[in-house]
């Protein structure tokens, strides 16, 4: 049997990217997934498309999780296209770099709003689903949660924040049966990284392959692997964890 056999599993920002791959193979373990997206229809569908001509099933379903009604129609839809909730998956990210000079009020709101209020909207609307049966939680931080990098100081204190929410939560819904865990993606390559400047053969990628033992940057399903591990019973003893999937990069 798949290790997420009939599992339901809702993916944020799973439109590319580490989302996209964590949607595709938790499809392949045999989850129902939401590929969840706030702008990128085409990419979203494209997404779902692999899924089900692989065998899979998936929805794509639109949500900016910084928007509290938003947030509420994503899961509503959830419950109407599948009846209940087992994985919720916080992937979804407001990525940039910028020295604290140029850091504008506006950034400092998106940052935090996608990044740390995204995830409060997504777990307070999950447990609804998750209901006495209890369900498991996955955020996507980042390796810059414990060593922030230069010009990164917005963004690393974003994941510095959500993974103090892993801890707390994790002591706060145990005894609801609710799993919670940190990922700490080292550099990996996305669309993402690209916009934010880290490109092929930058100064950026050069300082981040030197600093990485496996001597590569991540590729999206190095982290999507280690995420089906947690989101399955191979991780039912592990709670309140930051894992790091980083090739052992651990600093600058």
């Amino acid at each position: 049997m798949n290790k997420l056999e009939n599992k339901v599993a809702v993916v944020t920002g799973a439109s590319k990217g580490i989302g996209a791959s964590i949607a595709k193979h938790f499809a392949a373990e045999g989850a129902k997934v939401i590929v969840n997206y706030a702008s990128n229809k085409e990419a979203a569908e494209k997404v779902v498309k692999t899924i089900i001509d692989n065998g899979g099933s998936a929805i794509a379903i639109q949500a900016d999780v910084s928007q509290e009604a938003d947030v509420i129609r994503l899961f509503n839809e959830t419950k109407k296209a599948f009846g209940s909730l087992d994985i919720l998956v916080n992937n979804a990210v407001a990525q940039g770099y910028a020295p604290i000079e140029q850091i504008s009020i506006e950034a400092f709101h998106q940052s935090f709003n996608v990044n740390v209020l995204g995830p409060i909207l997504t777990i307070q609307a999950a447990l609804k689903l998750f209901g006495d049966k209890g369900g498991n939680i996955i955020n996507i931080s980042s390796g810059a949660s414990k060593y922030p990098l230069p010009s990164a100081s917005l963004y690393s204190s974003t994941k510095a924040a959500l993974d103090a929410f892993t801890i707390a939560l994790s002591k706060e819904l145990g005894s609801k049966n609710v799993r919670i865990n940190s990922i700490l993606p080292g550099a990996t390559e996305t669309e993402g990284a690209t916009s934010a400047g880290v490109t092929k053969g930058s100064d950026y990628e050069k300082m981040f392959i030197a600093n990485t033992p496996l001597g590569r940057r991540g590729q999206p399903e190095d982290i999507a692997k280690a995420v089906v591990f947690l989101a399955s019973d191979d991780a039912a003893w592990i709670t309140g964890e930051q894992i790091s999937v980083s090739g052992g990069m651990y600093g600058f």
